[in-house]
């Protein structure tokens, strides 16, 4: 995405920097002052996911929100970047360079898988933690399909077509549980018109593979909170019970409300649990 386009209403955008740390020239945003947390979107999503949430950490927290690479406004820097792996070395050395030693990392969905993966001596918190391989032949056939989309030409312009055209967009948040604002499904709807960040979420699918980290849940010693809702229709609450049941310091918090972006639809609720976990 281009910044000069959206720059003039994107939420957050007077708190926006642009950072070079190769590969990639990342987005983040930065706000408030005191213990430093970490936001890492899900796939597909962008700062704007952290909207609602992230001025109220700032409140008590210094905040920072990054987009991932090739999605939002970061710009992809190497094609072979994208991997659960690659992209946890990446930020890593993001941090680093910035002098940024986070006490807490908040990961939505995949950005959960990162923030374990990245295996930093901070606090974790996942929000509907995508920590689950698919079963049987849906295992061995959707990573093929993912990997053999990505390297086709035009794919993410028939998405664009296909996914932006009447309700799509609205269909799409819809079948992931939860209930957004028309404000916040606009700023869906511009990401899924993106060219660049649709390719940057199909190299995101093709490269990623969650065994390797889900195997090693039981050697993470960090303090783990997994945030599991009812009502998410993407990934099941058994993903983050079985999960911390396997981290060594892990634990699961279910609410009984909320779909797969809960830290959209209930921001306050979330902002007071990830406020006490920290402590």
């Amino acid at each position: 995405m281009e910044w000069a386009a959206h720059a003039s209403d994107w939420p957050m955008a007077d708190s926006s920097q642009f950072i070079l740390c190769k590969p990639h020239k990342w987005h983040v945003q930065i706000a408030g002052d005191g213990p430093l947390i970490l936001l890492i979107h899900g796939a597909g999503g962008a700062t704007q996911s952290w909207r609602h949430l992230f001025p109220l950490l700032a409140k008590t927290s210094r905040v920072v929100a990054i987009d991932l690479p090739g999605q939002g406004f970061t710009k992809l820097g190497a094609q072979g970047r994208c991997g659960l792996v690659e992209m946890a070395q990446d930020i890593t050395r993001l941090c680093a360079a910035q002098g940024w030693k986070p006490v807490a990392v908040v990961g939505h969905s995949a950005g959960a898988a990162i923030a374990l993966q990245m295996n930093l001596s901070a606090k974790i918190i996942g929000i509907n933690a995508a920590l689950d391989t698919f079963k049987g032949v849906a295992g061995v056939m959707f990573p093929f399909f993912a990997k053999t989309l990505a390297m086709l030409p035009m794919v993410a312009d028939v998405f664009i077509a296909t996914s932006t055209r009447g309700q799509g967009v609205q269909r799409m948040i819809d079948s992931t549980g939860s209930k957004l604002s028309a404000t916040d499904i606009r700023f869906y709807r511009r990401l899924c018109q993106d060219r660049n960040h649709v390719n940057g979420t199909l190299q995101m699918m093709a490269q990623w593979d969650l065994s390797p980290l889900i195997n090693r849940l039981g050697s993470i010693k960090a303090q783990t909170l997994l945030i599991a809702t009812a009502n998410d229709q993407m990934v099941p609450a058994d993903v983050s019970r079985r999960a911390a049941e396997a981290l060594p310091n892990g634990t699961v918090l279910q609410t009984a409300d909320f779909g797969h972006l809960a830290h959209e639809e209930a921001p306050d609720v979330i902002s007071k649990i990830v406020t006490k976990f920290i402590g």
